[in-house]
């Protein structure tokens, strides 16, 4: 671990954080130096993460009244700081055609990946970063520019953090810096549903040839995290394994697809 990367006395909050993408993240933040208070539905996971990391969590939804109030007073009180916020906690629901889609599903989306990483960044903004600085993360998705079937209530509200994430890094520098990493298809429970029965396929119409891993996310926030992205704030860091250039590959001999047939041409799932 280099100076630059090491986050050594500051304090983190993740949410989403006790499996794939959020856990990786954690991790990687307390690899390199942060304390970590970690967040999640379930209270045992909660638990366990938070005793791997020799950190703290609460559990609870992002969504729930009080929450994010409650998270980020857990660090202050554990910690005595909040430099660091991970808004990954995020929902897919509802799946399928949006002239289907459930109204009440359709707001808990907006409720879970648009207004409580807002909510979070207002609490972190006001109990620390506002006088002591900070930064601030979102896991958007690369499928947030553009449409794929049976993901428009996803695609739809990253679409609008992707736009609250430049907001705030214009309202909140320079003492709060404000960034999103947008992932392509990487192996989580989330997106089992899609990399699972077509793996290869996708893998070989990728650029860089295989699906992500929750890891090479977690290195993406954890360099905008660090003091080697300290002249970085408003930007969205693709890490998609070429998704979105993939449409150049050659297809090499012998390969099972190219990157025209490729599964996540036709649909962007959530990472």
């Amino acid at each position: 671990m280099t100076s630059s990367y090491g986050l050594r006395g500051r304090a983190a909050v993740v949410t989403g954080a006790t499996r794939g993408i959020g856990r990786a993240v954690a991790q990687a933040l307390a690899d390199a130096g942060a304390r970590v208070c970690v967040s999640a539905r379930d209270a045992d996971e909660v638990g366990r993460a938070a005793a791997e990391l020799g950190g703290v969590g609460l559990a609870g939804s992002v969504a729930d009244p009080g929450h994010p109030e409650a998270l980020a007073g857990l660090c202050l009180r554990e910690f005595g700081r909040l430099d660091i916020l991970v808004n990954n906690a995020a929902t897919n629901q509802p799946y399928g055609p949006l002239m289907d889609a459930d109204p009440a599903v359709w707001r808990e989306a907006f409720t879970v990946n648009v207004e409580a990483p807002l909510r979070l960044t207002q609490c972190a903004w006001h109990t620390w970063m506002r006088k002591h600085g900070g930064t601030v993360i979102n896991i958007c998705t690369e499928g947030a520019t553009h449409v794929g079937p049976g993901v428009g209530a996803y695609g739809t509200s990253k679409a609008a953090l992707l736009h609250l994430t430049r907001q705030l890094a214009g309202e909140l520098g320079p003492a709060v810096r404000v960034n999103s990493v947008s992932p392509g298809l990487v192996r989580t429970e989330m997106a089992r549903f899609v990399w699972e029965p077509g793996e290869d396929e996708i893998a070989s119409g990728l650029p860089l040839g295989r699906i992500g891993e929750p890891e090479d996310v977690a290195r993406a926030v954890l360099w905008l995290a660090s003091d080697a992205a300290q002249w970085i704030t408003g930007a969205d860091l693709l890490v998609d394994g070429g998704t979105q250039v993939r449409a150049a590959r050659v297809a090499r001999p012998g390969a099972r697809g190219t990157a025209r047939e490729s599964p996540t041409a036709r649909a962007r799932p959530p990472a």
